[in-house]
């Protein structure tokens, strides 16, 4: 069995895998999954092992994952009778590795909105890295210590701040048009099912303010900035126009993760793979752009500067070839 929260012992909170791919990758914290404590999200059941009872993580640090990221039982987890958590697919022996994961790769948790504000978190205060926040989407929650459930943390978390979650709801549920059809998801003041959240970048002219996606037709690298040409096209009064957004070089530079996010685009530069791009917050608007050849010319482009790269991802999607 898969699921998507644990409780972190550290941060004496739960988090969704997401978070701590988020926080593993953070420059800001110092934070390593592998040298983590998680366990049991059902506080009745977590509080009765002791702290060895410990879950695994599939694709927590892994930069560039193709199969849904997840917390599962590892041989020697226990739970108590009743506990949702309880897996029969658990192996009867030995620590299965990240790479023989057999479990189903779609993303069954979906989120019913994405938070603007990053959540954070702090640590305990015996923790050697006591200390280490940033703002907090929401106040802090103890410690259980009567057995008393958090309905709104134990079960599909209905909040994110992590923008990869719905994205990968998305994409791992992309054949299941009804599915998508039916799940809601809310980003600031605008609701819509994830089916039309998610605009085809050559849609893009449809409605404002929505998570747009296409394929990458080529990633130009200028050393320090980069933009993102989509292989669709925009249609406007009968002529088609090239779509792109922008990575400026203060973007990238003040950014939290900046490490793994160069390694992220160039691995995607360089490895010649059919990649796809997921952005919110900006929406390409026709612009005109001077020649090269003949700089008194222009031409017609529909671009972006990207204004958070929270809210942007470069990523393979097997599922969305040929859509």
């Amino acid at each position: 069995m898969k699921f998507d929260l644990a409780y972190c012992l550290s941060l004496d909170d739960k988090l969704s895998i997401y978070d701590v791919r988020d926080l593993n990758f953070d420059e800001t914290m110092a934070f390593d999954s592998a040298k983590e404590h998680f366990q049991c999200p059902n506080d009745a059941c977590r509080l009765t092992f002791d702290a060895a009872n410990e879950l695994g993580t599939f694709n927590a640090k892994n930069v560039n994952y193709v199969r849904t990221p997840h917390f599962k039982n590892l041989p020697s987890t226990r739970h108590v009778e009743g506990c949702p958590y309880v897996s029969l697919k658990t192996p009867a022996s030995g620590v299965e590795a990240e790479g023989a994961e057999t479990d189903d790769s779609r993303e069954e948790h979906f989120p019913s909105e994405l938070l603007l504000t990053r959540r954070a978190y702090v640590r305990k205060s015996s923790s050697p890295v006591a200390g280490a926040d940033v703002q907090r989407d929401e106040p802090q929650i103890p410690s259980q210590t009567s057995g008393t459930e958090q309905p709104s943390r134990d079960s599909a978390p209905d909040k994110t701040s992590i923008f990869a979650h719905p994205v990968e709801c998305f994409v791992s549920n992309f054949d299941d048009k009804d599915l998508l059809k039916r799940m809601p998801l809310k980003i600031g003041e605008h609701t819509a099912p994830y089916g039309s959240f998610f605009k085809k970048i050559e849609y893009l002219q449809d409605n404002k303010g929505l998570i747009y996606w296409g394929k990458i037709k080529e990633i130009k690298d200028y050393t320090q900035s980069f933009r993102i040409d989509f292989e669709k096209k925009v249609w406007l009064e009968k002529k088609p126009y090239s779509v792109n957004v922008y990575l400026s070089k203060k973007l990238i530079d003040t950014y939290r993760k900046r490490k793994v996010f160069l390694e992220e685009i160039k691995h995607a530069i360089e490895s010649g793979r059919e990649l796809y791009c997921f952005f919110y917050g900006v929406t390409p608007e026709l612009k005109q752009v001077p020649s090269k050849k003949k700089p008194e010319q222009t031409f017609g482009v529909f671009s972006a500067n990207i204004e958070n790269l929270d809210h942007f991802i470069v990523r393979e999607a097997p599922g969305l070839a040929g859509k």
